[in-house]
């Protein structure tokens, strides 16, 4: 597993919202980052995802991991996205996304610090909207940083279309080799649209990453939900049966699926982290994967779903 860091660098998100909203306060909130990284290391996470348009997120980690020095973390970065919240708690808007070569330039001035323990540059949600997957001189300067700081570069992708995305991205070769090398894609017991792809991304030997494996939060019970019923009542008998919680189970489930390099968590406190790794302590029963195969939902309504979510 690894630790995605959004919930780290920015006080809100797109997810079903708190029943009773914290009182905000940036150093405090600092401090608890930190020690949600301190708690994921020494649980034996060493994979942790980041980006600029994560707030204080890639600073935090930043900071963190090269005073950890242990050459064992591995750090993975993303451009595109800039964060314009201002850890203001009734902004109306929270982030700006930018695919151009300006921006990747201006964000790896600041990202480069992670080295040497950056290993993984990506495109924050490249979408075929964005025409970067059209933009040779965007693409020549990623090779370029790849080879002058062996990185591997990667995508990250969001919507309905994950599927398209990828395929244009894998057929992507730059002087006779292939430019990217890391995948990271939504993928969960309600979305698993990616799956037929993921044999073959294993058989190019390279890397699939999960985000969202708990889908923004709608694995848990809520009323507002009632078209998860099903759902529900699968997680919370797998849950008994395996001693563990629902977010165990739904991860699990990514992991067994699907061939996977990681599968992140999106803890915002420590017993999260807790919970999330006891994933690590059991595999699905083929009869119980099969089941949960049976939640999948039609890529396009799961994205009007989550499009419909707010900032919270």
């Amino acid at each position: 597993m690894g630790l995605g860091t959004a919930a780290l660098g920015r006080q809100q998100y797109i997810n079903l919202p708190l029943r009773n909203k914290p009182t905000f306060d940036l150093a405090s909130f600092r401090q608890d980052g930190l020690r949600i990284l301190e708690t994921a290391y020494q649980e034996g996470i060493r994979y942790f995802d980041t980006a600029p348009g994560y707030g204080m997120a890639e600073q935090l980690v930043s900071n963190w991991a090269l005073d950890k020095n242990d050459p064992t973390i591995e750090i993975a970065t993303k451009w595109g996205y800039t964060y314009v919240a201002n850890f203001d708690p009734n902004a109306t808007q929270h982030e700006i996304k930018e695919h151009s070569l300006a921006k990747l330039d201006a964000q790896w001035s600041s990202s480069k610090d992670l080295l040497p323990l950056l290993t993984t540059y990506q495109i924050h949600s490249a979408t075929f909207e964005s025409g970067v997957l059209q933009n040779k001189s965007i693409l020549a300067r990623l090779l370029e940083l790849k080879d002058q700081f062996n990185l591997l570069i990667g995508i990250t992708t969001s919507g309905p279309n994950q599927i398209e995305v990828l395929k244009k991205s894998l057929d992507i070769d730059l002087k006779g080799k292939g430019l990217f090398d890391v995948f990271q894609i939504t993928y969960n017991v309600f979305d698993q649209s990616i799956g037929p792809m993921a044999e073959t991304i294993k058989d190019q030997k390279k890397r699939l990453i999960i985000k969202e494996a708990l889908a923004n939060g709608r694995i848990f019970p809520n009323p507002d939900y009632a078209n998860y019923k099903e759902a529900y009542q699968k997680l919370d008998l797998l849950a008994q049966k395996y001693k563990v919680g629902a977010d165990a189970i739904a991860i699990r489930f990514n992991m067994d699926s699907i061939p996977v390099y990681k599968v992140l968590s999106g803890a915002s406190k420590p017993a999260h982290i807790h919970a999330n790794l006891q994933a690590l302590n059991f595999e699905l029963e083929q009869e119980d994967l099969e089941s949960l195969k049976e939640l999948a939902t039609d890529p396009r309504y799961y994205w009007e779903e989550r499009k419909a979510l707010a900032w919270n």
